[in-house]
Parts: C-alpha cells; sequence; structure tokens
C-alpha cells in the first residue's frame, strides 16, 4: 500500500477552473434564412445538414451557432450564425440554378492568357464561393484547357500539368460531382 503525504496547510493547492463551453440549448428553429433539419452547402466540406440551433458560452461571450452534421466525413460543425453568410454557407441549389450551370458546362471555355499563378487564384476564389455556376466555369475552363492541349500537342512534346492544376481541377470536379443517394437495400 502506497504512504499518502502528510497534508501541509501552509501549501494549499487550490484547483484551477478552467471554464468549458456549455452549451445552452435554445428552441430556435430558424435563423439568418436557415431551418433545423435543412441540407446545405458548406463550401469546404460539402453537403450537411443543420441538426440544431444553440447558444453557448465561449470566453464569456454568449455565441448563437448553427451545428452541422456532415454524414460523409462522420464530423460535426460549429458556425456562428452571424459568420454563415461570410463563410459561403448556402442552401441547396434549385432547379434553375442546376440548369444554367450545366448550361454553362456546355459553354465555350474563356482561359486567359495570364500566368498560371493568377489563373489559379482566380479559380480557387471561384471554388471557394460555393457558387455552383462559378464552380462549373473553373470544371469547363480547365477541362477545355486541358482536351485543347492535347489536340495540340504531338508525342514528342508532351506536358504535364502541375500540381496546381490538378488539385483545382480535381477539387473543383469533386464539388460539382452528385452526391448517391443512400439506398435500403445493396445493389446487385
Amino acid at each position: 500500500m502506497p504512504k499518502s503525504r502528510p497534508h501541509h496547510p501552509s501549501k494549499s493547492h487550490a484547483p484551477v477552473k478552467v471554464q468549458a463551453p456549455v452549451p445552452v440549448k435554445k428552441a430556435a428553429h430558424s435563423r439568418q434564412g436557415f431551418r433545423t433539419h435543412e441540407h446545405i452547402v458548406y463550401p469546404a466540406h460539402g453537403v450537411g445538414q443543420i441538426v440544431r440551433i444553440e447558444e453557448q458560452e465561449i470566453a464569456g461571450n454568449k455565441l448563437e451557432l448553427f451545428v452541422i452534421s456532415f454524414a460523409k466525413d462522420k464530423m460535426t460543425l460549429r458556425v456562428p450564425t452571424s459568420k454563415a453568410a461570410a463563410v459561403g454557407m448556402r442552401k441547396l441549389a434549385g432547379p434553375d440554378i442546376v440548369k444554367k450551370s450545366l448550361d454553362t458546362l456546355k459553354g465555350r471555355a474563356r482561359v486567359k492568357r495570364t500566368m498560371w499563378s493568377r489563373r489559379a487564384q482566380e479559380y480557387e476564389a471561384k471554388i471557394n464561393s460555393g457558387n455552383l455556376i462559378s464552380i462549373a466555369e473553373v470544371v469547363r475552363d480547365l477541362f477545355r484547357s486541358e482536351s485543347s492541349r492535347t489536340i495540340r500537342s504531338n508525342a514528342s512534346s508532351t506536358r504535364r500539368r502541375s500540381t496546381g492544376w490538378c488539385a483545382s481541377f480535381r477539387r473543383s470536379r469533386t464539388l460539382l460531382r452528385p452526391r448517391p443517394r443512400n439506398r435500403s437495400r445493396p445493389i446487385s
């Protein structure tokens, strides 16, 4: 049995109080045009569902937060309701926006003859905006510039695309890809 230390009154150690964020549930169902149980798009993570709207006290300040669940990544995100527009959170696109983005994909590429680093910044800004039509423009321009390059080049002068180009193309294409629906039975 280990020996216990004698208690010294002169060396009293008071516990340090650490205040963790305490959720204060609020009966809010709608804020900033978003409702609970509504599916939304968060540019950095994709499609998620607002599980609830809660109020938390963090560092002495009360914040109202959207609690968003992303099933694909098995992740929960808390976004202040006042910052929803600033981070690019938006509702799912309606049929008219989807049609316009598909028409954009079919349209003619508008690749500027500027340095790749400048175009990459513009493409990244369009992707981060979360605007479906802007993302479609990025996919269209990157895909068309790649296909026109392979047509113009011959076997002896093939060039590989930069890592930045590939990353921008892959990211924008992933954001446009439709999500598979949950199915109750396996596909055979």
